[in-house]
């Protein structure tokens, strides 16, 4: 199955680019997905487990995941 990875600020800066299409196996979790976006050039940044949301909520990383599906990997924010 695809599944697209949206990265944002720092993320997409080390991965240099603001998206990813994701090939996975049937019944992947968004821990795999994490996990293949950790073994890319400049993924390391990434941290095990990152904020994430899966088409448009937040969500655990135990999550199934299923084809065509977006999932947003989510930098630390701050400020005031």
């Amino acid at each position: 199955m695809t599944v697209t990875a949206l990265l944002f600020a720092s993320y997409a800066d080390a991965l240099g680019t603001p998206s990813v299409s994701l090939s996975l196996a049937s019944g992947a979790t968004v821990r795999d997905a994490v996990a293949q976006l950790r073994t890319m050039p400049g993924g390391g940044v990434l941290p095990e487990t990152p904020v994430v949301a899966l088409n448009l909520a937040y969500t655990r990383a135990d999550a199934a995941l299923s084809h065509g599906d977006e999932l947003a990997v989510i930098p630390p924010v701050a400020g005031g």
